[in-house]
C-alpha cells in the first residue's frame, strides 16, 4: 500500500471517528439532563393563583429531578411578557413557563399585532396541569335561586342589569358575553381592576351578576353575602359541590373553565419532554398535590402533550368566535 493511499483511508477514518462522536454529543448531553436549576417561568405575580400552584409542583418536581426549581414571577400584559420570554428562550429544558390558559388561548387573536409569540408553534406543551370552572355569581338579595330565574329577570329587566367583569378580553367579560348571546339577554359592562373589587360591587348591589374565580367568590357563597347560581365546566366540580352546571341548566356545552399548564420553547429534546411529563404526571396525581389544588378550587388533571395541544386548539377556536363577534382587539 502506497503511503498516500495509507494517509487517505486515515484521514477519512479519522473524519468518520468525528462524525460518530458530534452524533453522540447531543444524545449524551441530553441522558445527563438536568445538570443545573431549571427555571419556571410563572408570568403572574407572587402571591397569584398560578404561583401558588407553581411553587406546590416545584418542591416534588426538584426531588423527582435532582435539581432546584426556581420560579421565576414575570408578570406584565395579562401574563404575555413572561410566556414571550419563555416562547423566544433556549429550547434545552432548563426554562418552563407555567401560566393559565389566557397567554395561550384569548391572546393571540386579542393582541394579534403585538404579542410576539404563536402558542402553537412557539411553545411545546408539557401537560396540563389543572383545570377549575367560573362560578355565575349573583347578590344575596336578587331574587333568583338559578340561571332559569335570572334570565326571565334580566329578559324582564331588559338593558337595565350590570355584570361585573376584570375588564375587555377577560374570562369574566368574554364568559358573559357567550352567556348573553346564548340566553338573548342585555347585561351591561363594568370593568374592575380586579375580582375582590367586582365581588365587593355584587355584595353591594351595584352589579347584579359576575362569572367570578371560585377563590374570590365561593368564602362570599360560604358567607351568604352572594348566591352562586352555576358553574362553568361541563361536570359537576368535586372542589365545588352542590353547585349545578350551565349545561344542565339549559345550556348545552356551556364550557367557560380555567386551567394552568407547563410548557417549554418549541424545539426542547423529545426525552425531556417525555421525562418531564411523566414526572409531573406522577407529582400532579400525588395525594398531596391533589389537596393542595382542591384548597384553590383546581381539579388534578394531568395530559400528553398531544391533549394540551388540542386543548388549546379547541379553546382557540371556541374563544376567537366570541372575540370576532365582540370585535374586540387590545393591540
Amino acid at each position: 500500500m502506497s503511503i498516500a493511499r495509507s494517509s487517505r483511508i486515515g484521514a477519512a477514518l479519522r473524519g468518520l471517528v468525528f462524525l460518530l462522536g458530534a452524533a453522540l454529543v447531543p444524545a449524551a448531553a441530553q441522558a445527563e439532563w438536568p445538570e443545573r436549576p431549571i427555571h419556571v417561568v410563572v408570568p403572574y405575580p407572587p402571591g397569584s393563583s398560578p404561583d401558588l400552584l407553581a411553587r406546590t409542583i416545584a418542591d416534588p418536581l426538584s426531588k423527582a429531578l435532582g435539581q432546584p426549581i426556581v420560579v421565576d414571577n414575570k408578570p406584565g400584559a395579562g401574563g404575555n411578557i413572561g410566556t414571550r420570554m419563555v416562547a423566544k428562550g433556549t429550547p434545552d429544558g432548563y426554562t418552563l413557563v407555567y401560566t393559565i390558559n389566557g397567554p395561550l388561548v384569548t391572546a393571540p387573536e386579542l393582541y394579534k399585532n403585538t404579542l410576539g409569540y404563536d402558542p402553537l408553534t412557539d411553545l411545546q406543551p408539557i401537560t396540563l396541569v389543572a383545570t377549575s370552572p367560573n362560578v355565575l355569581t349573583v347578590p344575596a338579595a336578587l331574587p333568583v335561586e338559578n340561571v332559569e330565574d335570572f334570565v326571565k329577570l334580566a329578559r324582564e329587566r331588559q338593558g337595565a342589569l350590570n355584570y361585573g367583569s376584570v375588564g375587555p378580553g377577560s374570562s369574566a367579560h368574554l364568559a358573559m358575553e357567550m352567556f348573553k348571546s346564548e340566553a338573548g339577554i342585555e347585561l351591561e359592562q363594568i370593568p374592575y381592576s380586579g375580582f375582590p373589587q367586582v365581588i365587593s360591587a355584587i355584595i353591594a348591589g351595584d352589579v347584579q351578576a359576575g362569572f367570578m374565580v371560585p377563590a374570590i367568590a365561593m368564602p362570599q357563597v360560604q358567607s351568604g353575602k352572594v348566591k352562586a347560581l352555576a358553574i362553568t365546566s361541563l361536570e359537576p366540580s368535586p372542589s365545588l359541590p352542590g353547585i349545578p352546571t350551565m349545561d344542565k341548566q339549559g345550556y348545552p356545552g356551556f364550557e367557560a373553565i380555567s386551567w394552568n399548564a407547563i410548557l417549554a420553547p418549541a424545539g426542547t429534546p423529545a426525552p425531556i419532554v417525555e421525562r418531564l411529563n411523566r414526572e409531573l404526571a406522577q407529582i400532579i396525581n400525588s395525594d398531596t398535590v391533589r389537596e393542595q389544588l382542591a384548597k384553590q378550587y383546581f381539579t388534578a388533571a394531568p395530559s400528553t402533550p398531544a391533549e394540551l395541544t388540542e386543548r388549546i386548539r379547541k379553546d382557540q377556536a371556541n374563544w376567537n368566535a366570541v372575540i370576532k363577534r365582540l370585535g374586540l382587539s387590545l393591540d
